[in-house]
């Protein structure tokens, strides 16, 4: 995808001139790529805007899985809990020592300090992972693309292979070597070439289509209310409604667990479902129309081709959303809107790592419970992350007829290296975020965005406070915009041929329903293979001889009996 660069007057042309001389220019072929240096920065700033909430998301969706915390940093309670442990003294009063159940509702204060104290540290782990992946993709890859621990995969780490609060199979420190072991393959596959092999393997319906089914998903993310404007809730009845109503009457929807101390509790995979359903006052949420006022300002700015479009929309949303005793505010008169509010007036925080780095631990190698997550995070990071990238280099323009793209190598290495390092500081698989979509629609086509996302990263240990308080109702419009600029992608499938026109609409379908890249890709994948099993094995028997029918001559594959089967002197006498 070609976009001419805006002529800048004054003062930016001359700077952009000037870069584009330069050593750093030329490095990162900003002439040849048809960019210059500021449309680099501002593509990088949309990249890094769209895709910061990921600070703190990625931080809290870690931390219920109990991270490091266990059962020994819970304290002894008052049978009395009104009453401090120092004056629990008396007839009816006795000191409860903790057990298990301490780390389930109602949580031990102990166990809840613990957490918050994990909860900065895998923010810096967040930082740090993200910061490395997007400094390799710029510098060696020279690819627009910015890194940090994918969605999903997190949710999977956390809530099915630790379980909620270390209620699953393995530990913690477990599963962080299981994401290592898996990025240490992952790391082979790319050294060796073999990750490029495979990611060619992919059918090129499914290939064309995983960008638009990308799309989708962002789309889908930017219309929930977890992540995005909030304008789809959830059903009982038919799964996905028309959302949108306020705080006040949303509730949680969740099957019910009994912990080990008989308390009975909502829990979702590990975690109830954020506040989906809507009990009344559908369309009346203030967020939600602020979220709007968002995307017309975005939609308008990219009908009028305005430079920064996606930025405009995110910073008049987050303006907005940070005054306080507004019916809009991100900061709620609340327990928790009280807690977020005093950590986003630090502005500057830096937090250095308690607990979560180096925290791998190996014992429950034996288990099968661990290879498990092991072969999922590999065989999710092959085909999320792999399929992620191609679409991006595509959304970009940069494959060519071979199915290649410049710097696919350093590409490849990128994520797998960030991978392994993001492991060993206690988070999540990495991966190239589909949020970089958003910088390239700005323009980026140099590893300088990736850089200028870097370079926000770092700013991030100082101001995570600013950066973790962007509302998810500024990060959905642009979301969706993207979709729509990812849509493009469906013209180049071959409609008319259901061969390939089913396996790239499943694929299309299947990302955002089931709210991942991987199962999409396996949806086209699988549906592809199926659809050509006749063909495959009819070729295959023709090879071997066992099909000598002169009927099985006629028809499509003619050309290929003909050439490869017995009858080829046949049809072809003067051979």
């Amino acid at each position: 995808m070609e976009v001419e660069p805006t002529p800048q007057p004054g003062r930016l042309n001359r700077l952009n001139s000037a870069v584009a001389e330069t050593w750093i220019g030329k490095r990162f072929k900003l002439t040849e790529r048809n960019s210059n240096f500021t449309t680099e920065l501002r593509a990088g700033t949309a990249t890094f805007l769209t895709m910061a909430y990921i600070l703190a998301v990625n931080a809290s969706i870690l931390a219920d899985s109990g991270a490091t915390c266990s059962q020994s940093d819970c304290v002894p309670l008052c049978s009395d809990p009104s009453i401090s442990i120092s004056n629990c003294t008396g007839l009816d009063l006795r000191v409860i020592q903790p057990d298990e159940s301490c780390k389930f509702d109602p949580v031990n204060p102990g166990y809840a300090g613990c957490l918050d104290r994990v909860r900065r540290d895998l923010i810096v782990a967040t930082i740090v992972s993200s910061l490395i992946g997007s400094v390799i993709m710029g510098v060696f890859a020279n690819l627009p693309l910015a890194l940090a621990p994918g969605m999903g995969t997190n949710a999977y780490f956390a809530y099915t292979v630790v379980g909620f609060h270390g209620s699953g199979n393995i530990s913690y420190r477990s599963a962080l070597a299981a994401v290592l072991m898996e990025g240490l393959i992952f790391l082979l596959i790319s050294a060796i070439g073999l990750r490029a092999r495979l990611a060619k393997l992919i059918p090129k319906p499914v290939r064309i289509s995983s960008s638009a089914g990308i799309g989708l998903f962002l789309a889908f993310i930017g219309l929930q209310g977890s992540q995005g404007v909030g304008l789809i809730g959830f059903s009982p009845s038919t799964l996905l409604t028309i959302g949108g109503c306020p705080e006040s009457s949303r509730v949680s929807v969740s099957p019910l667990v009994t912990y080990l101390n008989g308390t009975v509790g909502l829990m979702a995979g590990g975690k109830a479902s954020d506040k989906f359903l809507c009990l009344n006052g559908r369309m009346e949420s203030p967020t939600m129309w602020l979220g709007i006022v968002g995307f017309v300002i975005i939609a308008y700015c990219l009908v009028k081709n305005v430079k920064g479009a996606m930025i405009y929309g995110i910073i008049f949303v987050t303006a907005v959303s940070w005054i306080r005793k507004t019916s809009v505010t991100a900061f709620p008169e609340t327990p928790s809107g009280e807690v977020a509010y005093n950590y986003f007036k630090k502005v500057v925080d830096i937090h250095t790592f308690k607990s979560t780095a180096g925290a791998l631990s190996f014992k429950d190698l034996g288990k099968p419970y661990f290879w498990e997550a092991v072969v999922t995070f590999l065989y999710v990071d092959i085909l999320d992350t792999t399929g992620t990238l191609y679409s991006m280099a595509r959304f970009a323009g940069f494959i060519d007829q071979n199915g290649d793209f410049e710097g696919q190598y350093y590409a490849f290495m990128s994520d797998a290296t960030a991978i392994v390092v993001g492991s060993l500081l206690g988070t999540s698989p990495v991966t190239v975020f589909c949020e970089s979509s958003t910088g390239i629609r700005e323009g980026g086509r140099t590893g300088l965005t990736a850089l200028t996302v870097a370079v926000y990263f770092f700013l991030a240990f100082f101001f995570t406070p600013l950066l973790a308080s962007i509302p998810a109702w500024a990060v959905g419009p642009p979301l969706i915009l993207v979709g729509v600029l990812m849509m493009k992608a469906v013209v180049d499938i071959e409609w008319d041929d259901m061969l390939q026109a089913i396996p790239a609409f499943m694929t299309l379908l299947l990302m955002p329903l089931t709210y991942s890249i991987a199962y999409g890709l396996i949806g086209g994948i699988g549906t592809y293979m199926v659809l050509h099993v006749w063909d495959w094995t009819s070729a295959g028997l023709k090879k071997c001889g066992l099909l000598k029918s002169r009927s099985e001559v006629s028809g499509c594959n003619g050309q290929l009996l003909a050439e490869e089967g017995p009858f080829r002197k046949t049809v072809h006498p003067e051979v």
